[in-house]
């Protein structure tokens, strides 16, 4: 990311916006997929909505994200639930934590160009979580642009090197148009 897309960031977390504070609901629909425990690196993360969610459930987070204000208020939320959660800030268009990672989860994050790098890091059996909007999100939202969205039925052949376990595209309960994605690494 440039220096313009950091202050971005560091400007909206500042400010207190952001993504919501609640995990997206796929994962409490995909949670009979994930292990039982293992590491879990969500990228891109913001303030930790969903690295909560896992560390919730017992499992070894690390949280990566290109904003410091976001991932202290991702640690304030974490210790005030009791939870352990680890924080990288690390610009993901240059570099990604090295795994090897159980679960990654990624949440209206582009990763386009970024999939082999992903799928490098999972460890053999390791998921891929992918949630992100799609082109037919702009028929009812004029954000996020359409340089940051996944062409509608781009993933229908899924990703290189998964196996895909979940694959869904359509209007959310949230009046969002997306793709839901789970992907296995080859044991």
């Amino acid at each position: 990311m440039s220096d313009f897309d950091r202050t971005k960031w560091e400007t909206r977390y500042q400010q207190g916006r952001g993504y919501e504070a609640e995990p997206h609901p796929f994962l409490a629909e995909v949670a009979p997929l994930l292990p039982a425990s293992g590491l879990v690196l969500d990228l891109a993360g913001g303030t930790g909505r969903h690295a909560r969610w896992f560390a919730r459930r017992g499992y070894e987070v690390t949280l990566a994200d290109i904003s410091a204000t976001a991932l202290a208020k991702a640690t304030e939320r974490a210790e005030a639930e009791g939870l352990s959660l680890d924080t990288v800030e690390i610009d993901l268009d240059t570099a990604l934590p090295p795994g090897p990672w159980h679960v990654v989860v990624v949440s209206f994050f582009l990763v386009r160009g970024k999939i082999g790098g992903i799928v490098s890091r999972l460890a053999p059996g390791g998921l891929l979580v992918l949630i992100h909007p799609t082109m037919r999100n702009l028929e009812r939202h004029e954000k996020p642009s359409e340089v940051w969205l996944l062409r509608d039925g781009e993933l229908d052949e899924g990703l290189p090197g998964l196996t895909t376990l979940h694959h869904w595209e359509g209007w959310t309960t949230q009046n969002r148009h997306e793709v839901h994605y789970v992907g296995r690494r080859p044991a």
